[in-house]
């Protein structure tokens, strides 16, 4: 019995149906896929974009001031943050090498001054143990068995020996030119994306289907906008928390402040997670000096989080970002546990581009609701 029209193109639609959602979930799987197996690679590219957003926001804030070409503020904007870093590093180049060293070997005996505290209040500490089992004295051999050759064993310990020095200083080299080239594939990324940011943003725009595109520009806008306030507000935040801590604790007599202002300034980049992690470096470094230096410390360490978290932050981000602290500590430690410490470290701006399509769809659907069919 042949099928009525009706019947046949409800049968065909359901196959496209079928089909097209087929081809979107393998899509989406693939996308997945893609993005978990390189995600280190988006991360890079992701920082070279924020850091292209930074500097583009840093030349239109000159651009209020004076009337010069995008170039020209861009390249004036580099030379100032260029002669900075030079400034510091030339000028305090050796105190930092100094205080850096001697905060880690600070840090090291505070860690073992902490575990024999514990050890002797009956904590078991011995997850935390970091020795090598291969270094400890092997069993005397029983009487009754020959002893190999001093020359066998002597040359068998120095192959060892020179294949771990070797595999570690191989270790070492790769992480520093890997540490190292992407610090300049961020610094390339993000004078390329600073430079031309309406070429950058015309691709985009064209990846988008010519019906959606003016929605695109819309969010694309949003997110760049956002990005920008939040990164100038963020940078701000960072400059005051240094200062604060930096001053603070060499008013208290602590040693290696500067650096430790420092730390304390830059993992301020990080929200929650980079406050406690920071406390935590101040108040170890500090117990060297006393526990009336520690507890010094902790107050400013909660001074500075207090002024960083109810302060600074509200005032310098309330037109930029408002996420609620519980859902972006969420964010970060389920970013954490999936890709380390790029995703604690990005999970701020990446859960504002999240959140800046939720609103922009938010609210446009009651306008498509509200539309007659």
């Amino acid at each position: 019995m042949p099928l009525s029209p009706e019947r046949r193109e409800a049968r065909n639609d359901l196959a496209w149906a079928i089909s097209v959602g087929g081809i979107g979930v393998v899509a989406f799987a693939s996308l997945l896929l893609f993005a978990w197996t390189f995600a280190t690679t988006l991360f890079l590219i992701f920082a070279g974009m924020l850091l292209g957003v930074a500097l583009n926001a840093m030349t239109q804030l000159l651009g209020r001031v004076v009337g010069w070409p995008h170039s020209l503020r861009l390249v004036i904007v580099c030379l100032v943050l260029a002669g900075m870093l030079s400034g510091i590093i030339f000028l305090g180049g050796s105190t930092i090498a100094q205080q850096a060293t001697a905060l880690s070997g600070t840090i090291k005996s505070q860690l073992v001054n902490v575990k024999a505290f514990l050890d002797r209040n009956g904590i078991d500490t011995s997850y935390f143990e970091l020795g090598n089992p291969a270094s400890e004295p092997s069993a005397p051999a029983s009487p009754g068995t020959p002893s190999p050759p001093h020359s066998l064993s002597g040359a068998g310990a120095l192959a060892s020996s020179g294949g771990a020095i070797v595999s570690q200083t191989l270790k070492l080299l790769l992480g520093t030119l890997s540490a190292v080239g992407n610090f300049f594939i961020v610094i390339f990324l993000g004078l390329t994306f600073a430079a031309q940011p309406s070429v950058y943003r015309k691709g985009l725009l064209y990846l988008a289907p010519a019906k959606h595109r003016a929605r695109a520009t819309v969010i694309i806008d949003q997110i760049g906008d956002t990005l920008e306030r939040w990164l100038i507000a963020q940078i701000a935040v960072m400059a005051a928390v240094f200062a604060v801590t930096w001053l603070g604790l060499a008013v208290i007599g602590i040693p290696s402040s500067f650096i430790l202002g420092i730390q304390a300034g830059l993992l301020a980049f990080i929200p929650t997670v980079g406050a406690i992690v920071a406390g935590l470096i101040v108040v170890l470094a500090s117990l060297a000096s006393g526990w009336v230096a520690a507890a010094s410390a902790l107050v400013l360490f909660i001074g500075v989080h207090a002024l960083e978290s109810y302060i600074l932050t509200p005032m310098l981000q309330r037109q930029a970002l408002d996420i609620p602290p519980a859902t972006l500590f969420a964010f970060q430690i389920l970013l954490g546990v999936v890709f380390g410490i790029w995703g604690i470290s990005l999970a701020l701006p990446l859960m504002a581009i999240v959140k800046v399509l939720i609103d922009h769809f938010k609210a446009e659907a009651p306008v498509a609701s509200a539309t007659p069919a």
